[in-house]
């Protein structure tokens, strides 16, 4: 999987919400690669377990945990079950999001239901889940946590109103959390992935438009999962300890902020 090794990995419990498929997979096969013990976070249960079941056939530690990010109830269960596991949390990646599937349209023509649940996925629920594990972070005075954002939002691409105004809120998110959680030792920060391919069919995105933003790039090549799981390890690890409020861009020189 990774040859790198990431001070400090081993045996950190690492949430990953949206770990079932996608990127989040990636990340969680990753971690456990480094002897870390991914708790995927993941609405469908049979992507869920399916992906647990991945991580320990090649030897790996994982718990699947059914959560609804969006739910405060279902929060607090995930981070009592890591807990009840492991008797610890270390790392949470506020990975899951409403995205492939979304409608690409002009923004007067998104349905507003299409905007609320944008909202309450991508920026409610990382406000939840970080809510739910900062508790024994502070107890135990560590702690690292990284909201997901995305280039696409320094991009401002049009028809993604509804996704990339909950990618923006990322930013703001972690700025206010690494102030507050600073002096318990708990770091927060922004991750910023570029253009991925993965298993997860997107129809509203045709192959044309992952060439196009890739040739935008000053590395010309599609972002693989393995460049983005390296940098989230990264800021996950001992070596990233004094990161705080920052902002990882991983695309290939797409953007610049």
């Amino acid at each position: 999987m990774t040859s790198n090794t990431y001070a400090g990995l081993k045996d950190r419990v690492v949430i990953i919400t949206g770990a079932g498929q996608g990127i989040g997979r990636a990340y969680a096969h990753h971690f456990a690669a480094q002897g870390a013990i991914p708790v995927i976070a993941e609405f469908n249960a049979e992507a869920g377990r399916r992906v647990e079941a991945e991580v320990k056939a090649e030897g790996g530690r994982a718990l699947f945990v059914q959560t609804d990010v969006a739910d405060e109830a279902s929060t607090l269960a995930m981070a009592r079950a890591a807990l009840g596991a492991f008797g610890r949390i270390d790392c949470l990646i506020n990975n899951a999001a409403v995205f492939s599937r979304i409608t690409m349209a002009p923004f007067w023509e998104l349905p507003v239901d299409e905007w609320r649940r944008a909202m309450d996925v991508n920026i409610t629920g990382s406000f939840l889940c970080a809510r739910a594990v900062v508790p024994n972070m502070q107890e135990r005075r560590f702690g690292r946590i990284i909201n997901i954002s995305s280039a696409t939002m320094i991009m401002g691409r049009e028809n993604y109103l509804h996704y990339i105004t909950s990618k923006s809120a990322m930013v703001g998110m972690t700025r206010s959390m690494a102030r507050e959680l600073g002096s318990w030792n708990i770091t927060v920060n922004t991750f910023w992935p570029g253009v991925t391919k993965t298993e997860i069919e997107r129809p509203s995105v045709p192959n044309e438009v992952f060439e196009r933003m890739t040739q935008m790039q000053s590395i010309k090549r599609l972002t693989g999962t393995d460049d983005l799981a390296h940098g989230v390890m990264f800021l996950c690890s001992d070596d990233a300890g004094f990161i705080t409020g920052q902002s990882l861009q991983v695309d290939g020189g797409l953007t610049f902020i």
